[in-house]
């Protein structure tokens, strides 16, 4: 059951974002309208298909991971830090509420926004091309995990912060750049030596660009590069999922643990 400072806490965090359309949910739009124009429309009519699919659509999921991950991250560093530099998160650190129950109410909260992002340039794909599902609940299940894993590091991002440049750093010089070279706009079985293969499966973006296109599109790079042992590559979306999620509970039981000794909540 939860209790009502659990509902209160989340609440307020989506109420945050929701009353402030104009900053949350309108620029994601816009930006991947621009997108789909450029690189499916104007650029996509001159490239080959890739693994089978129109350039304008191969490209979708990883815009959705792009827009998903980094408005989960923006939305609870910056709650963090905000509540850290106007000083009310002591009100929540001082009510009866769990150290768990802050950090999920907090991480549930920027995931809601990430995944409303995502269904919003997915709407917007839609527009400029069909876009079908080929495994629903992998999608789903893909998507919360990776919105609540970098919602966990948005709140690491807020508590390490030490100014309102330090978040703008952490998205747009960090996690932007990862996601640009995780095979959004190319796939893997481009690649015409193993050791770019290699390089790129460094790159953890890869895996959760990678998911999304099997949830949507029923393709996956890292069954076509092989990753796995030959009776066990069809698995190798499963596999990711299952590393994302141990990393998702990682990266919560970190935030946890942050929240409990006092880190940066303080200062």
């Amino acid at each position: 059951m939860l209790s009502v400072g659990f509902r209160a806490l989340f609440r307020r965090e989506i109420l945050r974002f929701v009353r402030r359309p104009k900053n949350t949910f309108m620029p994601p739009a816009i930006t991947n309208v621009l997108y789909f124009a450029v690189f499916g429309v104007i650029l996509g009519n001159r490239i080959d298909k890739i693994a089978g699919f129109d350039y304008i659509l191969f490209i979708v999921p990883g815009l959705i991971v792009l827009g998903a991950i980094s408005n989960a991250f923006e939305n609870a560093s910056f709650s963090i830090f905000h509540g850290r530099w106007n000083e009310y998160i002591h009100e929540t650190l001082t009510s009866p509420l769990s150290y768990v129950e802050m950090v999920v109410a907090y991480v549930g909260a920027s995931a809601v926004r990430g995944l409303v992002v995502g269904v919003i340039i997915a709407v917007v794909g839609r527009l400029f091309v069909s876009i079908g599902i080929e495994h629903g609940l992998y999608l789903v299940a893909t998507m919360v995990v990776i919105t609540s894993l970098f919602a966990g590091f948005g709140i690491i991002g807020g508590l390490i912060a030490r100014d309102f440049d330090d978040l703008t750093v952490m998205n747009q010089f960090i996690l932007r750049p990862l996601v640009f070279f995780g095979a959004v706009f190319y796939s893997l079985e481009t690649f015409d030596y193993a050791w770019q293969v290699n390089l790129s499966l460094l790159n953890p973006m890869v895996y959760m660009v990678d998911s999304i296109r099997y949830g949507l599109l029923g393709h996956s790079d890292l069954i076509g590069v092989g990753i796995l042992p030959a009776p066990y590559t069809d698995f190798a979306p499963l596999v990711s999922l299952g590393v994302l999620t141990a990393a998702t509970v990682l990266v919560l039981a970190i935030d946890v643990y942050l929240f409990k000794i006092g880190y940066g909540l303080t200062d």
